[in-house]
């Protein structure tokens, strides 16, 4: 039986700016990455977040990014593998925090946005993020892009690693996603979304935008919670799973590997 995590990128208000229906979401997720302030979220925002996760019983993680709260971390920032060690680790050692005082384990860390893509390609990023993680918690599970230089950087440094999937995202022939700056990067379908996912859990290939099959292992599916269909697509897309016998469980509670 095929068995699939379904995760969101949450707590991403800030201050009195509100992104998303986080609360409602939680209901059809398993694993909920959450803002630690640099891309997106605040302190009132991160500890809000965990306390929702908790009391759903869905897995939390950290959801580290560039400090780019104007560009939503999804602007490159050049820096060095130091610079995102440490950053990396601030992050984290944030949310876990708040983890802390609510009493709940943190179970994963998904870098986002430019800082995840820059990882899914330059093996000295994917190693400085893999290094942050394992060196603040070696038992936390580091989602990153499927067969990206992430995934093989927390695998070399000896983390569980869970190979990432989008839904509304389409791919390119190196198995990377396809730039936002393209006009084939989303896809807007729900239907069409869910094909793909199911594609991707079932037989583990994904069909790239030139039309070519390349494989493409679901560990966790992205659900992105901005969008203004972001509620009924999650509730769409966990149905279709189950319908086809696909369990649904948080990464933690199975084992996952490249």
């Amino acid at each position: 039986m095929k068995s699939v995590d379904l995760n969101c990128d949450l707590g991403e208000s800030f201050g009195s700016f509100v992104v998303g229906q986080d609360e409602l979401i939680l209901d059809h997720i398993t694993s909920a990455n959450i803002a630690c302030g640099y891309h997106a979220g605040d302190h009132n925002v991160m500890a809000k977040t965990v306390k929702m996760a908790k009391e759903k019983g869905v897995s939390i993680g950290a959801h580290p990014g560039f400090p780019d709260l104007l560009g939503f971390g999804r602007r490159v920032i050049q820096t060095d593998p130091t610079d995102i060690y440490h950053f990396v680790i601030y992050q984290i050692n944030a949310l876990k925090g708040f983890c802390h005082i609510h009493d709940v384990p943190m179970n994963h860390v998904k870098p986002h946005g430019a800082l995840f893509n820059m990882a899914a390609k330059d093996p000295l990023v994917a190693e400085a993020i893999a290094r942050a993680v394992y060196d603040t918690d070696p038992s936390l599970v580091l989602f990153g892009l499927s067969g990206s230089e992430l995934t093989k950087a927390g695998t070399h440094v000896g983390l569980t690693v869970a190979n990432e999937v989008f839904a509304d995202r389409t791919y390119q022939t190196d198995g990377t996603l396809t730039s936002r700056t393209e006009e084939n990067a989303l896809i807007h379908n729900t239907a069409d979304a869910v094909e793909q996912v199911l594609t991707m859990v079932k037989t583990s290939t994904v069909r790239a935008v030139d039309g070519s099959t390349i494989p493409m292992q679901a560990d966790t599916i992205c659900v992105h919670g901005d969008g203004p269909s972001a509620l009924e697509f999650a509730k769409e897309l966990r149905e279709a799973l189950v319908s086809e016998e696909v369990t649904i469980s948080p990464i933690g509670s199975r084992t996952s590997s490249t």
